[in-house]
């Protein structure tokens, strides 16, 4: 059968007498309709092989359920797990729906993930990124202007990485674009880019800005990352 709230669609297929399934084209008898088992082990399975965010519709569909039934579960599951103190936690991230380990139990983590190794991102490619994220869409020079050294080599990084995208053209120069994915937020653990913090706290104070530079804008250092400096 179909039908939903919101006008949502989705299929159910009937079973016959003593809960066998009925007629499905292309499925084996005797397989389970999906939509008879249980809804939230169900979600916990699906949700452990995902290799990015999964939306309540996705889901939904792949579990022959309503849209509002499988929100609704999710939302019970992640309050279930904040309940109980779980190590891991269930967070609606860039549209969709993952596990993530809880922020209690970072320290844990990232021990666990450094253990012998370094952080995958320089901290070249760090500013570079965070330049992007809160000046996007945003063109190379533009980056390269903001960070006082040329950034090509570390956007190619961030590219290659998925961690950010071209958004089209400059209308004045022709520039190509660049601004973050939903790859990003959901490494950030981020809904949207509005849940970005504020920049004002991390700024200097203008005496101090004043006092690095006679021209009352900070000075910049050649990056030893092996960035070059930006011509002037």
């Amino acid at each position: 059968m179909s039908g939903g709230a919101g006008g949502e669609a989705y299929d159910i297929t009937e079973t016959g007498a003593g809960g066998t399934s009925g007629e499905r084209p292309g499925v084996p008898a005797g397989t389970p309709v999906v939509a008879e088992l249980e809804l939230k082990p169900a979600l916990e399975a699906v949700l452990m092989v995902v290799d990015e965010p999964a939306t309540e519709e996705h889901l939904a569909r792949v579990l022959q359920r309503p849209r509002r039934a499988v929100a609704l579960a999710l939302r019970e599951l992640s309050d279930d797990y904040t309940r109980q103190g779980r190590g891991f936690d269930l967070r609606l991230v860039a549209g969709g729906w993952r596990f993530y380990s809880r922020a209690a139990y970072a320290d844990a983590v990232e021990s666990f993930v450094l253990d012998g190794q370094q952080a995958r991102l320089t901290q070249a490619a760090l500013e570079t990124l965070a330049v992007v994220a809160y000046r996007q869409p945003v063109s190379r020079s533009r980056v390269s202007a903001v960070r006082g050294v040329n950034c090509d080599g570390v956007m190619r990084t961030l590219l290659q990485r998925g961690l950010v995208e071209e958004a089209g053209t400059e209308p004045e120069t022709g520039a190509i674009l660049y601004r973050t994915t939903n790859y990003f937020l959901e490494r950030m653990g981020l809904r949207g880019l509005d849940e970005l913090p504020e920049l004002a706290p991390f700024l200097p104070e203008a005496d101090a800005v004043e006092g690095d530079s006679p021209e009352g804008i900070p000075s910049f250092d050649v990056d030893d990352s092996g960035d070059s400096q930006t011509d002037h």
